[in-house]
């Protein structure tokens, strides 16, 4: 299968350096227009001083290959900077076909060191940047049946670490996010997923070795975090080739896979559940070596608990 970009129009947010940059290249390379979109902001978010030099550059070397793009600077963090971004590309190009979420800002620490405003900042960017492009995007694409959104996930969020308790509460936002766009515009065409990286970027270059915990394999899997071993992932994701929903996927480490949320087949009873029933059975709640399900959406639970208790489905 070739996947092309051909006559398509794809929005990258923080497509100034690093993993935004990489897609915003390859798409190009594949045929498609392309949105640059960087702030040219710090890598915290904090102060006033951007640099539209991020996504200039790479919009020259877009240019430079003989592809088709654009700059824009606008901050996703205001649903008006999200709709500027929007409006470029329909005023450039003409159409939306994918968005890719990718906007971000990092700040890191052990809990009780983070101030409210940390995570204000993170979710403004993370979550509000993917709520307003998506949101500026979206009735366009709902009108022509078709669409793409690719939204930056992360481990931190999906699967916890001490360090980045802001950071994963915003980039578990950003999951839920998608779960539920995913419902919201598969009807329409509309088809929506997750991605989440591990790679060396302007993001993580200044997080230092054992900053985010002991990890004994990073020295080893360090080869694979060129945003290379990701690019492959989201192209495909944000192209017409894809044609499935509603899922996440880790690359780390020169591997991809599917991560998801499953719910183990645990206890169940007619009578309510008091404590002392809870502790009792504890151990068969919590097992997920003798099955467990991986419900499509909120209501699939129902029907899965249903089905359980053997009533008709």
């Amino acid at each position: 299968m070739q996947v092309s970009f051909g006559d398509q129009v794809v929005i990258v947010t923080g497509a100034g350096g690093g993993l935004g940059s990489a897609f915003a290249q390859e798409i190009a390379q594949r045929g498609g227009a392309v949105v640059v979109n960087d702030l040219g902001g710090s890598v915290t978010g904090e102060g006033e001083t951007t640099s539209r030099g991020y996504a200039d550059a790479v919009v020259e070397a877009i240019h430079g290959a003989g592809g088709r793009a654009v700059a824009n600077y606008d901050s996703v963090a205001t649903p008006e900077g999200a709709r500027r971004v929007f409006e470029a590309a329909m005023d450039n190009f003409g159409r939306v076909d994918a968005v890719i979420a990718n906007a971000g800002n990092m700040r890191f620490g052990d809990f009780e060191e983070l101030s409210y405003d940390d995570l204000n900042s993170l979710l403004a960017v993370h979550v509000g940047g993917s709520w307003n492009i998506a949101q500026a995007a979206w009735p366009e694409m709902k009108r022509r049946g078709y669409g793409r959104v690719v939204f930056a996930t992360s481990s931190g969020g999906t699967l916890g670490n001490a360090h980045l308790t802001a950071y994963g509460a915003a980039k578990g936002g950003v999951m839920g996010l998608m779960h539920c766009l995913a419902e919201a515009g598969e009807p329409h065409g509309i088809l929506c997923n997750a991605f989440m990286p591990n790679a060396i970027s302007r993001m993580t270059s200044d997080i230092k070795p054992g900053e985010l915990g002991d990890n004994p394999w990073a020295a080893t899997l360090g080869q694979h975090f060129a945003p290379a071993y990701t690019t492959g992932l989201v192209t495909y994701l944000a192209s017409d080739a894809c044609k499935t929903h509603h899922g996440i996927y880790s690359a780390l480490g020169g591997r991809i896979g599917r991560a998801f949320v499953g719910i183990a087949n645990g206890f169940t009873t007619d009578a309510p559940i008091d404590a002392e029933t809870v502790a009792a059975n504890w151990d068969l709640i919590r097992d997920d070596a003798h099955g467990y399900e991986i419900p499509k959406n909120n209501t699939d639970e129902w029907r899965i608990v249903a089905q359980q208790r053997g009533l008709a489905v």
